[in-house]
């Protein structure tokens, strides 16, 4: 047959699959596997032990108790989570210390345990840092009696803070911003003085609100948890692009926080 005729006659149309013969062809998908529990980097428990040996072997008999606080004791190490410890002796101690064993910086503070156990009455950290803390040493039970002790101190919360610690918190931060006022035309300052401000109004929230400090990971997302006006304010000011907008979201954020409390009196 000439081509000219074949390309003339009406091609067939290809027969489309119907929707129960596309669904035949689908496969179930699978349920997601359970993620395994996360485990320590490699050599996290090792630089914990290295360091244990140091503190023993540098304390002696002044020693009673080595507590791992922070990430360590909550299991939620990373790669470069720091092993942070507090140490528990006889004698007067108030000191602190940071050593490197490995790859992890170890931070390293001491204290009289008497004074640590009478300072859960008036702290405001040391509750939430001590209720879950990780016992690597212990002398006649007094890192464990310690930690109960800060768990029970932890259900009765924080201690309140009173009207002149309220009308200070309020009068820190708005120095702050004020400060920031005075460098715009040094922003890198600016900008540093900022952030410093943004860390006091986000001390004062908890101390305002009668609540525990939280984790650092976990404190804007608590915020936002308990005051989504000031979540999406601190989300704002955290994203801001310019020292203008910052600054702007800043205030917003102060007199939000703020709004109930007064200023300091002025005196003429």
């Amino acid at each position: 047959m000439d081509s000219h005729l074949t390309d003339s006659l009406p091609q067939s149309t290809p027969t489309l699959p119907s929707s129960e013969e596309l669904k035949a062809e689908l496969l179930d998908i699978p349920e997601p596997p359970e993620m395994p529990p996360a485990v320590p980097p490699p050599g996290y428990e090792d630089a914990v032990t290295g360091a244990v040996k140091y503190i023993r072997a540098k304390r002696g008999g002044d020693l009673v108790g080595i507590i791992l606080v922070g990430s360590g004791a909550r299991r939620a190490v990373t790669a470069h989570s720091d092993i942070d410890l507090i140490v528990l002796v006889k004698g007067p101690a108030d000191a602190q210390e940071m050593i490197r064993v490995g790859d992890r910086l170890v931070d390293i503070r001491y204290g009289e345990h008497k004074t640590v156990a009478e300072d859960l009455a008036y702290s405001t950290r040391l509750a939430p840092l001590l209720r879950k803390g990780r016992i690597l040493y212990d002398h006649e039970d007094i890192a464990a009696q310690l930690i109960a002790k800060a768990a029970q101190r932890f259900r009765q919360g924080p201690p309140a803070a009173g009207i002149h610690e309220r009308i200070r918190l309020k009068a820190e931060c708005l120095h702050w911003l004020g400060k920031v006022e005075d460098l715009r035309d040094r922003p890198n300052t600016a900008q540093y003085l900022l952030q410093l401000f943004f860390e006091d109004c986000v001390s004062a929230f908890f101390r305002l609100r009668g609540l525990w400090y939280t984790a650092p990971v976990d404190t804007l997302r608590f915020l936002a948890s308990r005051d989504a006006a000031l979540g999406e304010l601190a989300s704002q000011f955290l994203s801001a692009a310019t020292l203008h907008d910052r600054l702007t979201i800043g205030r917003r954020f102060a007199d939000t926080l703020f709004r109930e409390i007064p200023l300091p009196p002025r005196v003429d």
